[in-house]
């Protein structure tokens, strides 16, 4: 009796099993495999883009065309000769002296540095 009692709980454990609905882990997938999915389809997406070929004529309205500056005059020797003797010849400017009365002595400047003196009774 021992022997039909075991195999009738086995016979039920069977059914009780097959009654449940399996998963089984190893087909379902995992995050990781997930996630090797989404890089293997963005890395297909990659390798299939084709860039737009860049032309020469794109760059016609979005950049200034380089024009060279125009180069600076260089002066003329004969005008720096020229303008030479004249700031040769060009009569001396000394302060408080005109022209006119370069000969006349020259008016006494007064010093605009004055000391007072010191009261003697009036110490600290």
């Amino acid at each position: 009796m021992l022997s039909r009692t075991s195999s009738a709980r086995q016979a039920v454990a069977a059914v009780a099993r097959l009654a449940r609905p399996q998963m089984r882990t190893f087909i379902a997938p995992t995050v990781s495999r997930r996630a090797d999915f989404v890089q293997e389809l963005y890395l297909k997406e990659l390798k299939a883009y084709k860039p737009t070929p860049i032309k020469e004529s794109d760059a016609v309205g979005q950049v200034a065309t380089f024009n060279l500056p125009k180069p600076p005059k260089s002066p003329e020797e004969a005008d720096l000769a020229s303008s030479l003797k004249e700031y040769e010849n060009m009569a001396v400017e000394v302060e408080g002296q005109e022209g006119a009365d370069a000969a006349a002595p020259a008016a006494v400047v007064e010093d605009w540095l004055v000391e007072e003196e010191e009261e003697e009774g009036a110490h600290h």
